[in-house]
């Protein structure tokens, strides 16, 4: 059976698909891929479907061996070089692995999350439906925690005898401030909702899969900002007590008991998950009509990859 080895790896890199769903009544966040557009272009290359699970990458160099084989991998989300020995692996391109090769992924130079898909199935069992890791909730598959040396993933049906060399124009995510809907607080700021949408933040370094921190000017809560908890969703943006916003990622709670000031659009978060500590970003607010045709349209665009690829033989 063929398999991937993890020689060294960060500790945002684990198996992710698209999530696991109808559990968060039991406390039971959907996880899943931070990047679904990146995950899904990775498995149309290879031939997966486009939902199934893949290594997820954060932002630090990635060292793998190929076991068996070959593998046929592809590669895609955030910029970084890759390297199989002293060959370069573009992005968006299948490769193979050999027996024995090494693909070492240098840290990301521009982005966070990259996605290395494998065609066959990964062999694992799926944990409410889905294999993506939440290790917080110690749930994942084939192991139930971020990947880090010595651990083996194994592939069935992953013979790459059609050595095709497919490829595809990547997908382009918009352009400036991040889209958001108005949250079921927001008229408990007041003048503060102005400040947070007048304003330029930064995402912090103290930022994770459970939640992306943000750094500027302090908002004001009009009462106490502690609430009756209520529901969250990806992307619910919270007040918390220091005045400053965090914004619920895929492992969240389900739940909160802080003021939701407002909620990106689901077309806008996996380009608000790929930005980079440090980097200066705004948003600004739509009404919810147009954050239904922008999601409408980032179906379509996640259901037109198959017709991006091309086939050189």
């Amino acid at each position: 059976m063929s398999a991937l080895e993890i020689i060294t790896a960060g500790p945002l890199t684990s198996v992710q698909d698209f999530g696991r769903f109808g559990a968060q009544r039991y406390g039971l966040a959907p996880s899943g891929a931070m990047d679904r557009l990146s995950l899904a272009a990775a498995n149309a290359l290879v031939g997966n479907p486009l939902s199934a699970p893949a290594i997820e990458i954060g932002p630090i160099k990635t060292v793998l061996k190929a076991h068996g084989g070959p593998l046929c991998v592809a590669l895609a989300g955030a910029l970084r070089f890759a390297h199989r020995g002293d060959d370069l692996c573009p992005l968006y391109r299948t490769f193979l692995l050999r027996d024995s090769e090494v693909l070492t992924l240098d840290a990301a130079r521009k982005g966070v999350f990259s996605y290395l898909a494998v065609a066959g199935a990964l062999k694992g069992e799926a944990v409410f439906g889905s294999f993506s890791v939440n290790a917080r909730a110690g749930l994942g598959s084939p192991v139930p925690r971020p990947l880090r040396s010595g651990d083996r993933l194994e592939f069935e049906n992953a013979e790459a005898s059609r050595e095709l060399s497919r490829s595809m124009v990547p997908p382009v995510f918009g352009e400036g401030a991040i889209r958001t809907v108005a949250g079921p607080q927001l008229d408990e700021f007041g003048a503060s909702a102005r400040t947070f949408f007048d304003s330029p933040w930064q995402i912090s370094p103290a930022s994770d899969r459970m939640g992306y921190r943000l750094e500027g000017p302090r908002l004001t809560h009009a009462g106490n900002f502690n609430i009756v908890s209520d529901g969250t969703v990806d992307g619910s943006i919270q007040i918390v007590g220091n005045g400053q916003p965090i914004v619920l990622m895929k492992d969240r709670g389900t739940t909160g008991g802080y003021p939701k000031i407002a909620t990106i659009i689901s077309a806008d978060f996996g380009r608000f998950a790929q930005t980079r500590p440090r980097h200066t970003l705004r948003f600004e607010m739509i009404d919810v009509t147009t954050a239904q045709q922008e999601a409408r349209a980032y179906h379509a665009l996640l259901h037109s990859l198959l017709e991006r690829i091309r086939t050189d033989a």
